[in-house]
């Protein structure tokens, strides 16, 4: 893929279930309360964190485009 990708967790959505972090280990891990969180706010694009982020039971994860802010995950409508 060779781009960047800008990844949130919206905390108020997250239930912890640590889906994200077993699909992209090393992408993503839980803080003490079971919220989930990237390693990084920019984080190279790759086949994991897309699926981490399609395997998310609530679609907690958004993933953008540092430049521009297109969307990547989750997809328009």
């Amino acid at each position: 893929m060779g781009d960047r990708w800008h990844v949130e967790v919206d905390r108020g959505v997250c239930i912890g279930s640590g889906m994200c972090v077993n699909l992209a280990p090393g992408a993503f891990a839980l803080d003490t309360a079971r919220q989930s969180h990237p390693a990084a706010p920019d984080l190279d694009a790759n086949e994991k964190v897309l699926e981490a982020a399609e395997g998310c039971p609530v679609e907690a994860i958004r993933i953008t485009m540092p430049a521009g802010g297109e969307t990547v995950f989750p997809p328009d409508d």
